[in-house]
This record gives structure tokens, C-alpha cells and sequence, in this order.
């Protein structure tokens, strides 16, 4: 680079011979006196070194010689300006390259050095060079440093020492020195020479954004040093750091053109703070949706608060996080909280604990045990003047007054700091938790957090966890979810891959491998698709644990497509404060339709689908399973389907609108249909013959209803006379109510297949 070139730039001041009117004994500013009007300073024509020169006797303690014209101060340009001084008689003095700095104003700046180095004479007649450099950036080699407001100088040289001596002084030469500091060609800006710099104390912001103002479309250079940044700064250019930035928390920076966790981890000289100043650069610009992490790996030391990176408690705008992995390194930052505390629990009040002791250091987001609390119950806020915890579900059946156990797991993206965050995606990272960490704890409240194409591997805890309602809408899409408890036994596991308070979750075609509970669903509108979910163990016909659970009754959801392996849907309403049924809807609103259910060397009580009723009263008002394969491998299997009746049973009288048909068995001892057709065979005359649907009624249900009976060839009576009578049909019958009875007008025999339902069909 060269502006006298590049930009027809001005830089020579005139030589000697031309006159010394532009030839200043003062700072060369207008109305200082010149050469031309002083007795002891003439022009030489002929000196045998210098051709024209100024010959000049020296009066003052400090002779000045400057250029009264001004030569510019450019932006990342560096002028070296030369003199050649020799001593003719007298004493001999010392010389140097020196200057005066004007701003945009016409005044002097200050606090600048002004002079460059000073060198003695000392032989009459020997030519002496000096010269000095002059730049906006504190460069190695820089001898006076004039950045902004600096924007030109009158530049000479001073003759200092004694006085009476007379010297020649050459013409002298100011040139364009930048290309010592930069290529010929250069792409980009160096923010020194916008007078950053990187003592890590200065405040840069204005240097910074000079540099991107003059960048025009090529890179920006944030050099060697650390550049303190006092207040937002946005780069439109591409930026490349080999020095690092220091920003307040919060204060931003935006890098336009290179916005990936590459370059952030390069400005802030740490991958975490990168990350961290990363995101909040993603939520408070609005030029990129997505912050790119490069395919990089970043190794996390403790949980990321996401909130607190972001600077902000609420947003509500698509963002994206993408394409990199979390590589958690183990140490005590990511040991489980736990507190234990006595608390107060009223069911007019469900969500709440009262008088709780030392609430301030039970931690939002914790996990609540105790007696009557179900599973995934945790800590949504609390108010510490109160002495009250809001929990993300009711209890079931906690006492009034109980100890409980809070535990507060600590996870490598935490949101709960947010009060509210919606349309927030993770795509195509990985959360490797090692086994000693949790993966996401979602915000209190939003919609539509979107995990897609990820993996979180080796969650100690917690795959992804929702302690309030930020669940609402959840979408996770091709996502694998791995254990660290692969050779755990299965009733032995403690981990889980994710749970949901809100509604409309979607769950699509992902993989979870051996959790202790893959998920735990409350509320409704759920579609569970494709997915694979497989808890097995090494166990010889071991127990096998829920897979799936479902708290809310009413559960209006499909689960459709998927490969349910070792593992169990169980379906509860363990998050009601009222357990027996009222005035609301029971269990219902389900449909199970097209999946595999498997299972491996089980014990043969083992069932696919188990009902638990947590109160009395409930009954089915809606099911349908439907297109179903079930299979036992190594050991038979005695049903696919049970009521746990370990805290109520089902009230069977009440059964509407269940559906089992076209499900396929194998290794299933017996089948599960409803509708059934029970082929009867009377052998012997009699009036009443009584027909046991017990084994084909779904979850031991009552034999309800009959829509059909059809006789298969011949009704004969004791005669062997052909009967055409209408038997009537009695349900209900037996101690159990799962037979019915066929009444005929007289003792008869022969084959009926009677249509029997567990259900009153509406």
C-alpha cells in the first residue's frame, strides 16, 4: 500500500531552493514566523552533498524547522520522514525528526509525542541521517503514535544542544512507509491502526469501529494483545483474531460475515465464554437466526446458564443453535443439589408447598420426592419472603405436613433462567454428558423448543427435562438419546430420557437406549411416532419397567409406529390432587396402532400396556389398539395388556369405546381381542348354555354386551329336531361378570360364535 500512489496523495513538501516562505522557525501553523523573513537562514545552491540546501545558524535552545503545509494523517498509513544534516562551524548540535499534531478543528492535540530520536553531530562535514515514523497504531517501529482526533501535521525537524553553530540541512523527505507494517496488496484493516490497543486495559470501542467503518468489504485484523471493549460493537466484515477482546457481560459483539463459534472462541480466547457471548449475540441481533458452531467440540467444565449468556429473560423469535458437540468435563460443578425439607401440602392448593423450611436454598428446577409425589414432580419457582415452592405438578397423596427430598441436577444447557423462550432449535449437536452431567433443562414456560437430529449421550440424570410449561408443543425429531446404565439392571436404572408437563409434544422417529424410564408424558395431544425406545437387561427372566408413561387420564393421543422394546406403556394419573374420579373424563382418548412391541427373556407376567389407576372410580372411555405385532422371544409372555391394581382398580361396569383388533401374537399365551368371537360348543342338551370371554376381554374387563350370536350349522333339540328359536342373552354372568349366558326356549345343543364386548360401544 502506498497513498501516494494508490491515491495520488501528496506527501513531499517543497525543497530549500523553492523559497523558504513555507518553512516555519515555530510549529509550521498559520502566522508562525518563516524563514524567509529571518537574517540568519539562506539557501545554498551548490553544496557538494546536497546540490540546494538550507544553510542556518543556530539562535535557539530548540531550532524548529517545519513544513507550514499539512500533510495528512490517514488511517493505517505510516509516513517515515527523513533528514540529512551535516555541521559547517561553531558548535555542534544534536538533531531529530519532529512534528506538531492538528485535529479536524485546527488545534493542537496533546499528550502526544511529538518528536522522534535524537542524534548527536559530530565531525564537521559528515553527512548525518535521522528520521522518524509517524502512524495511527502503536506498531513495533512507530516513533510517534497519532491516532484519532489526529488529522494532519507539520512535520521538520528540531536542532537542539548548543547554540552558534552552523549546520546544511537537505531537502527534506516525507514518504508513505506502510508497506514495512503490510503486504503490497492487502485484504484487510488492522485495528491498531485505528489506535486500538491491546493492553487489555484501554477501552478499544471506538478503534474497533473505525476499523470497521474504513474495512469497506475487506477483513478486519484484531492482532496479538488483549483489546478491552467497553460497549457494543457490531464488525460487519469478516473478522480474524489473533489477539483476544475482553466485553463486559452486558455488552455485545456481533461478527456479521463470521458468526460460528470458531471465530467467537478466537475473540474471547475461551471456547465456553465464546459460546456464551455467542448466544447472546444470536438473540440480541437480528441479522442471523442461527449460531454456527463450526462441527467444533466444546469442552464444558460446568452447566451453561443460557439466560444469563443471553442477557435477556424472555424471547420469543425463531433462533437456532447448530452443527457442533458439548463435551462435558467431569469435576464438582456438575455434583446433584441436595436439600432436604419439611413443607406443608393442601389440595386446595395443588401446586404448591407452604411453609417450607430453609426455601432459599432449594434450587428452581429440582426434582421433589417424597411420600404421594409422582414421578417428574419438580421445583417451577418459589418465593423465599413466602416460604413457598410452586411445583410443575399436583401430589397425588402427600400428607399435610411432610420432610421432602429436593435434588437439582445439574444440566449442560440450563434455560431455566429464562422466564419465557419460544421457537428455540437445537439441530444436528451432541450433549455428551460422560455420566456426570444432564443434558437440557428446558425454560418455565414457551412453545415449540425444537430438538432435531442431535444425540445426547450418557446423561447421568436427565436427558431433557421440563420444569414448568416450556414443553408446550416440544418437538423432537430424530434424535438418539443413549443411557449410561447399559449394564444396569433394568429396575435398577435411575436415569431418564425426558419428560413433559404442556401438551402437544411430538416425538418422531428417535432412538433411546436402555433408561431406566425412556419418557413421562402429562398432558394431552401427543404424537408419539416412529420412534424406538428399548430398555432391556442382562437379567434372566428379569422384571422390565415402564417406557412410556402417561399421567394425565384423558390422554388424547396416538401412539403410532414405533419399535417398543423390553419396556412397557404405563398410563396413570398420578399428577392429580384428587385421584378418584369425579366429575371429569377418565382414562381415554388413546390410540395405540401399528407398532412392534417385543420383549426378551421377561418374566411371563410381563404386559406391554398397563393401566394404575391412583384413585377409584376410573374406567377406559376410549381406547383403541389396533394393528399392533406382539412378541416374546425366550420364554412366553402371559398377555400383552394388566391393571395394576396396586392402588385402585378400574370400575369395569363403566368401560366404553375399547378397541383390540387386528394385532398380531407371538409367543403370547393368550390373545387380547375386543370385539372377540368365542366359538361355543354345547355338547349336550340344555337351556342355558354360559359362554367365557373372560380370556379375550381386555385388562380382565366385564363381558358387557353381546352384538352377535350366530349359530353354525344345526340347533337340534333331545329329539334331533332342528330348533330355529332366538336364544336371549344374559351379560355379566359369574363371579367375575366376564361370561354370558345364551337362554333357550328348551334344552338344546350345537355351535354359536357369540360377538362379545368388554364395552358399551357408543
Amino acid at each position: 500500500m502506498n497513498k501516494a500512489i494508490t491515491d495520488g496523495l501528496v506527501l513531499m513538501p517543497p525543497a530549500f531552493e523553492g523559497g523558504l516562505g513555507v518553512w516555519s522557525s515555530g510549529d509550521g501553523t498559520p502566522g508562525s514566523v518563516t524563514y524567509d523573513t529571518i537574517g540568519t537562514a539562506a539557501v545554498v545552491p551548490g553544496d557538494s552533498d546536497f546540490a540546494g540546501c538550507l544553510e542556518l545558524l543556530k539562535t535557539d535552545a530548540v531550532q524548529k524547522i517545519r513544513h507550514t503545509g499539512e500533510t495528512p494523517i490517514l488511517p493505517g498509513c505510516y509516513l517515515r520522514v527523513t533528514a540529512r544534516v551535516k555541521a559547517i562551524s561553531g558548535p555542534m548540535p544534536s538533531v531529530r525528526i519532529a512534528g506538531w499534531a492538528g485535529d479536524a478543528a485546527n488545534q493542537h492535540v496533546s499528550g502526544l509525542v511529538e518528536t522522534g530520536a535524537s542524534v548527536a553531530l559530530t565531525n564537521y562535514g559528515e553527512v548525518v541521517e535521522v528520521s522518524a515514523i509517524i502512524g495511527t497504531g502503536p506498531r513495533t517501529g512507530v516513533d510517534m503514535v497519532w491516532g484519532s482526533p489526529v488529522m494532519y501535521g507539520h512535520f521538520g525537524l528540531d536542532l537542539t544542544g548548543p547554540t552558534g553553530g552552523i549546520v546544511r540541512v537537505d531537502d527534506l523527505v516525507v514518504e508513505d512507509a506502510t508497506s514495512v507494517f503490510h503486504r503490497t496488496m492487502m485484504d484487510w484493516v488492522d485495528v491498531r491502526d485505528y489506535g486500538a490497543i491491546g493492553d487489555g486495559v484501554a477501552d478499544n470501542t471506538a478503534a474497533f469501529l473505525a476499523a470497521n467503518a474504513a474495512a469497506l468489504g475487506r477483513g478486519i485484523l484484531v492482532p496479538e494483545g488483549v483489546y478491552h471493549l467497553a460497549d457494543n460493537v457490531t464488525l460487519e466484515y469478516p473478522a480474524r483474531f489473533t489477539g483476544s477482546v475482553t466485553v463486559p457481560d452486558d455488552k455485545h459483539l456481533i461478527l456479521r460475515r463470521n458468526f460460528d463459534l470458531p471465530t467467537y472462541a478466537a475473540a474471547f480466547g475461551d471456547e465456553e465464554l465464546g459460546f456464551r457471548k455467542g448466544v447472546q449475540a444470536l438473540l440480541v441481533f437480528a441479522d442471523h437466526e442461527s449460531f454456527d458452531l463450526g462441527g467444533r467440540r466444546l469442552e464444558v467444565t460446568g452447566p451453561i446458564d443460557m439466560a444469563d449468556a443471553a442477557g435477556q429473560s424472555t424471547f420469543e423469535i425463531r433462533r437456532v443453535i447448530r452443527n457442533g458437540q458439548f463435551n462435558v468435563v467431569p469435576g464438582s460443578n456438575w455434583d446433584t443439589d441436595t436439600q432436604t425439607s419439611t413443607a406443608s401440602y393442601d389440595t386446595a392448593t395443588p401446586e404448591q408447598l407452604t411453609s417450607v423450611a430453609n426455601v432459599a436454598n432449594i434450587a428452581v428446577g429440582s426434582l421433589v420426592e417424597g411420600t404421594g409425589v409422582g414421578r417428574e414432580v419438580f421445583v417451577t419457582d418459589k418465593n423465599v419472603g413466602a416460604g413457598t415452592i410452586t411445583l410443575s405438578q399436583p401430589l397425588y397423596g402427600a400428607p399435610s405436613s411432610q420432610s421432602y427430598t429436593f435434588k437439582r441436577f445439574a444440566y449442560v444447557l440450563d434455560f431455566s433462567g429464562f422466564t419465557k423462550l419460544s421457537k428455540f432449535t437445537l439441530t444436528d449437536i451432541e450433549i455428551h454428558c460422560q455420566g456426570v452431567a444432564s443434558g437440557i433443562l428446558l425454560a418455565p414456560a414457551g412453545e415449540t423448543f425444537h430438538l432435531k437430529d442431535s444425540f445426547v449421550t450418557k446423561p447421568k440424570d436427565r436427558g431433557l427435562t421440563s420444569h414448568g410449561i416450556g414443553c408446550q408443543d416440544l418437538q423432537i425429531d430424530r434424535c438418539h438419546f443413549t443411557s449410561d446404565e447399559q449394564s444396569v439392571a433394568a429396575t435398577a436404572r435411575v436415569s431418564q430420557a425426558l419428560n413433559v408437563n404442556a401438551n402437544d409434544a411430538k416425538l418422531r422417529d428417535n432412538r433411546f437406549q436402555r433408561f431406566g424410564t425412556t419418557m413421562v408424558l402429562h398432558g394431552n395431544g401427543h404424537l408419539i411416532v416412529g420412534n424406538h425406545w428399548f430398555q432391556g437387561d442382562n437379567v434372566t427372566d428379569g422384571p422390565r419397567v415402564a417406557g412410556l408413561v402417561f399421567t394425565y387420564p384423558n390422554v388424547k393421543s396416538v401412539v403410532t409406529g414405533n419399535y417398543i422394546d423390553n419396556c412397557f406403556i404405563e398410563w396413570t394419573n398420578e399428577h392429580d390432587a384428587a385421584p378418584d374420579f369425579s366429575a371429569e373424563f377418565s382414562f381415554g382418548g388413546l390410540t395405540v396402532t401399528g407398532n412392534i412391541f417385543t420383549v426378551n427373556d421377561a418374566a411371563s407376567w410381563f404386559s406391554w400396556i398397563v393401566l394404575k389407576p391412583y384413585g377409584t372410580g376410573h374406567f377406559l372411555q376410549g381406547l383403541s389398539v389396533t394393528g399392533n405385532a406382539f412378541k416374546s422371544l425366550n420364554g412366553s409372555t402371559d398377555r400383552i395388556e394388566t391393571v395394576d391394581t396396586s392402588i385402585a382398580d378400574l370400575a369395569y361396569g363403566s368401560v366404553r369405546n375399547v378397541v383390540f383388533d387386528g394385532n398380531t401374537f407371538n409367543g403370547i399365551s393368550q390373545v387380547t381381542q375386543n370385539p372377540v368371537v368365542v366359538e361355543f360348543d354345547q355338547a349336550t342338551e340344555a337351556a342355558l348354555w354360559t359362554v367365557d370371554a373372560s380370556g379375550w376381554l381386555p385388562f380382565g374387563g366385564r363381558a358387557r354386551e353381546v352384538t352377535a350370536a350366530v349359530a353354525e350349522g344345526a340347533i337340534t333339540n333331545a329329539g334331533s329336531g332342528d330348533v330355529f328359536a332366538t336364544p336371549y342373552v344374559t351379560t355379566e354372568v359369574g363371579a367375575a361378570k366376564d361370561q354370558v349366558s345364551l337362554t333357550w326356549p328348551e334344552p338344546v345343543k350345537g355351535r354359536v360364535h357369540v360377538t362379545v364386548r368388554v364395552d358399551k360401544p357408543v
